[in-house]
Formats: C-alpha cells, sequence, structure tokens
C-alpha cells in the first residue's frame, strides 16, 4: 500500500480511502460515489478539506450486496430496506422481491407470447381455445361506483367496491339480483385510467332507490337501470383473470361476435359469479363479456 493508500485512522476503527476500499469490494469508485448519491452506502468519513471519502472495513459486505441487489433491478426503495435488516429479515424481504419479479416476468412472458400470435397473424390459434357464448340479461336495478383508476390498482378496488355494494344490497335492498360485475367505459391500462364501474344488482327497486339518496354526493355510490341486452362471453379461471391473459379472453368474444354478424352495443364487462378468495388457480370465477345485437 503507497503513502497515499495508507489507511486512515479514527480512534478504534480502520478506515480506507475510497479506492482501497473499492479494490476489497470488487467496485469502481465511481459505483461508491453512486451510492452514496443514492444514500444506499455513505462514507463514514468524509474529510473536510479535501472531499476524499473513507469507510470502514466492515462496510465491504453492504457495498457487495448493494451491488448484487441492483443486478436483480430491485428500486432503490427496496434495497434500503434490505441492507438495513439482518439475517432472516432481510432474506424474507428478498423473497418476497422476487415472488414479485417471477409474477412480473411470467405475465411479461404471456404477454410476449399473445403479441407474437397477433404479429404473426396467428392469433385465431389463441381464440380457438375460448369457448363463446350468449345469454340475455333481463332488465335489473343496479347499486354502482364508478371510479378513475389505473391497471394497478384496479384489483383492489374491485374487491373494495364489491364489498360495499353486496353488503349494501343484502342489508338494505332485498339481497343480491345477480352476481357483481364491472363495466369499463374506457380502457384500464397503466397510462389510461378507465372509468371503470362497479356494479351490484338488487331485488328491491324501492329500497334501492332510498338507499342512493342516503349515501348524498360525497359518496361514488348510485343506482341505475340495467337495460336487458344479450352477453356474449367466455368464462375464464382465476388464474386468467391477470392480466395480460384476460385480454385474449376480451379479444376472443369480440372476434367470435365479429364472425357471428354481431354487433358490440356496449362496453365490455367482467361478471364475478365465483367466491374469489375460496377460488384455486384453475377454478371458473369469472365472465368476460360485451353486449351485443343482430346488424
Amino acid at each position: 500500500m503507497t503513502e497515499d493508500d495508507r489507511v486512515h485512522q479514527e480512534p478504534g476503527q480502520e478506515l480506507l480511502p475510497i479506492g482501497a476500499f473499492a479494490a476489497r469490494a470488487r467496485l469502481s469508485p465511481k459505483a461508491l460515489r453512486l451510492y452514496d448519491r443514492l444514500g444506499l452506502l455513505a462514507p463514514a468519513h468524509v474529510d473536510e478539506v479535501s472531499g476524499y471519502r473513507y469507510y470502514r472495513v466492515d462496510q465491504v459486505e453492504r457495498a457487495r450486496t448493494v451491488a448484487l441487489l441492483r443486478r436483480l433491478d430491485m428500486p432503490l426503495a427496496g434495497i434500503a430496506e434490505v441492507v438495513r435488516l439482518d439475517g432472516e429479515r432481510a432474506a424474507r424481504r428478498l423473497d418476497a422481491y422476487w415472488a414479485g419479479a417471477e409474477e412480473r416476468f411470467a405475465e411479461q412472458r404471456t404477454l410476449a407470447r399473445y403479441l407474437r400470435g397477433r404479429l404473426s397473424g396467428r392469433n385465431t390459434e389463441l381464440y380457438a381455445t375460448f369457448e363463446v357464448k350468449t345469454v340475455d340479461v333481463p332488465e335489473t336495478y343496479v347499486l354502482s361506483e364508478t371510479r378513475h383508476v389505473s391497471a394497478g390498482e384496479l384489483p383492489a378496488w374491485i374487491g373494495g367496491s364489491a364489498e360495499r355494494l353486496e353488503r349494501a344490497a343484502v342489508e338494505r335492498c332485498g339481497g343480491m339480483a345477480a352476481p357483481h360485475f364491472v363495466v369499463y367505459h374506457a380502457e384500464v391500462t397503466e397510462e389510461s385510467d378507465g372509468p371503470a364501474e362497479s356494479c351490484v344488482p338488487v331485488v328491491d327497486a324501492e329500497a334501492a332507490r332510498v338507499w342512493a339518496a342516503e349515501q348524498g354526493r360525497a359518496t361514488a355510490a348510485r343506482v341505475r337501470v340495467e337495460p336487458a341486452h344479450r352477453l356474449a362471453y367466455t368464462r375464464i379461471t382465476k388464474a386468467q383473470v391477470a392480466y395480460p391473459q384476460i385480454i385474449a379472453a376480451f379479444d376472443a368474444v369480440e372476434a367470435w361476435a365479429a364472425e357471428q354478424g354481431l354487433s358490440l352495443s356496449g362496453p365490455c364487462r367482467e361478471v364475478y359469479f365465483a367466491d374469489w378468495e375460496a377460488a384455486g388457480p384453475d377454478d371458473a370465477v369469472c365472465d368476460v363479456a360485451f353486449p351485443v345485437s343482430r346488424g
């Protein structure tokens, strides 16, 4: 070690200049300065006159851990949390991040496969896996909530609104006349926020009007008439509800309707007829549907 690289000393603690520390951590000084700027690994001491950075020897392990976590594309906040924890807690936090990452990778893999079919003109092979049927739905009164919501917010909002509206239907409106459904009045993605409308058909229309009047303007809840209509639909499993699998189901229904000479007469929707929490990945839980008409 040269005189310039000789360890800087503080009482009871050995400090290394950034070059020597970088060599031990198998990182570049540039990376260490970046970690400092990002708040992931601050020097133990910065010389007030020269601005030189010094690190403790026991920071080597943290530096290597930060570098490895960055290679996993973990967000900075997640890295900061992991390196603050110790032992099993840090390992569990990493496990949780990686489980989410693998889920995202699986979704992207499915999306890539779906897009490959569309781009190659072979999407009809994908649509053939969905059986499309029609059903006539009578006029009914529905309790509803409408909200502008992104794709990431959608699952929590659907579950919360369904719980609120179903409780009101049972306690105040004579019960549910049909399953809960969600209408998409515009596209819901990470870039587009709908709006989406959560709906619960009720038995007692007059009680529903009274309930809606009590809500006032402070909430998004209201009551409206859902006209009689014919639905073209395909039934999907809980696993298929995940994006982007569900997009293929919507496209399949739309393509089938066109083949049958049917026009789409309303916005697309999802009808949830099963207990979501009790259902397994391969259990049918939802009908993906479009209102259709002849001509």
